[in-house]
């Protein structure tokens, strides 16, 4: 082994590296656990709203937030490429945070649905990511993503548990407040703690759109961004019914969700971070794709089988696995493949097909689920997964891969 791979396969995080990537997951974490509060109790609380009793419109006023975010990551990556990342982020979270007080304020779902809509329009997902592009080295990216990663599904769990508690004390517009607090907090994490450090572009040679749709591979990782997050959601529609058919009561699904998440934290830790120092990276990630088309079909055999509560915590663990390892894996990816004076543009192309596979997601999987039922659902998820691992196996490998060719240069 050479001197310069052996330097790449001890790489560790540089001081400044270190702080940029905790403070970009406490930033991520703020917004996604004022996001995460409101989800496990929105549709309940909002029926006793003005016009809750139209389950359609509580359901548009619950997913807007997905099509507007997903309407302005790009803009905003694009934004934060020319006028940098700071500014962008904290327009972001002023933006955030004035849906949040206008949601906490409303006395109709009408009222919820413009206050959702100016949440999402606070859409910094990719300007985070293109952040952390900036401001780490390649070989050490993957794993600064997976912090941000990391935090938003720890913000997942922990909502889960925390969500019926805090509406009970304050209601769904004391967890609205709520949120706009914690984006205020964010805001002072990005002002006293971010970094900044200027972007290496020359004037004139910033942003460029053509230059990331015109790459196959980025194309290919946004394909997977839609799929891997349509999936999640159309899933989150129907797990948690089926685990109250397999005998769990609503108030303890985190009894399930907590130790999967923590469990899939672990061995993302053991497996991912070891295996892409070794060059293995591109073996994980279509290993994770895989592992997830085998959870579905999983899923497709519970549903069939109405399996207990052990074999759906089981199929929860495989999935945070993969989940966690590709939720990590892939920005890493799209920001190795994209120009650096495009990044910003790249990951909100990236975003802004997360931000559509959530919306498709649970607008298709509503549908799937009442017109077939759960078997339905997971088949074409899984017949989804599938069509992704085709085209990712395609991508070629310096895509998947830590850069070393990089360091030896």
């Amino acid at each position: 082994m050479s001197r310069d791979t052996k330097e790449f396969v001890v790489a560790k995080m540089t001081a400044l590296e270190r702080r940029s990537s905790l403070s970009l997951a406490c930033i991520f974490a703020l917004r996604m656990l004022g996001l995460f509060l409101i989800l496990p109790v929105f549709s309940i609380e909002a029926s006793r709203y003005s016009g809750g009793s139209d389950v359609s419109l509580v359901g548009l006023a619950m997913g807007i937030f997905g099509l507007t975010q997903a309407c302005l990551q790009l803009p905003y990556g694009l934004l934060s490429d020319y006028l940098g990342r700071k500014r962008v982020m904290i327009g972001g979270l002023l933006i955030f945070a004035a849906g949040s007080l206008i949601a906490a304020s409303a006395d109709s779902v009408i009222g919820l649905l413009i206050g959702r809509a100016i949440q999402g329009a606070g859409a910094i997902s990719a300007v985070v990511t293109a952040t952390i592009a900036d401001q780490t080295r390649d070989e050490v990216r993957t794993k600064s993503m997976a912090l941000v990663g990391v935090s938003a599904v720890l913000m997942f769990a922990l909502s889960l548990f925390f969500s019926p508690i805090l509406v009970g004390v304050i209601g769904l517009s004391g967890l609205f407040s709520l949120t706009a607090v914690l984006s205020m907090i964010g805001i002072v994490v990005v002002v006293l703690w971010v970094p900044r450090v200027a972007l290496v572009t020359a004037r004139g040679a910033r942003g460029r759109l053509r230059d990331v749709l015109g790459l196959s591979n980025l194309r290919r990782l946004d394909v997977g961004a839609f799929v891997l997050h349509a999936v999640q959601l159309a899933m989150w529609l129907a797990v948690p019914q089926m685990l109250v058919d397999a005998g769990l009561s609503r108030d303890h699904h985190w009894w399930v969700y907590l130790p999967a998440v923590l469990l899939s934290f672990v061995m993302m830790s053991l497996l991912l971070f070891p295996l892409e120092r070794k060059g293995f990276l591109r073996a994980v990630f279509l290993g994770a794709i895989g592992l997830l088309a085998l959870v579905e079909c999983g899923f497709y055999w519970a549903a069939e089988n109405h399996l207990n509560v052990s074999v759906l915590m089981a199929l929860l663990f495989l999935f945070f696995c993969s989940f966690n390892v590709l939720e990590a894996s892939m920005p890493s990816m799209v920001s190795r493949q994209a120009p650096a004076e495009s990044r910003g543009a790249a990951l909100g192309a990236f975003n802004t097909m997360q931000s559509l596979g959530l919306f498709f997601g649970g607008a298709v999987g509503g549908w799937l689920i009442e017109h077939t039922g759960l078997s339905g659902l997971f088949s074409a998820c899984t017949l989804a997964i599938l069509l992704w691992l085709a085209s990712a196996w395609a991508m070629s490998p310096e895509t998947v891969k830590a850069n070393t060719q990089a360091e030896k240069a």
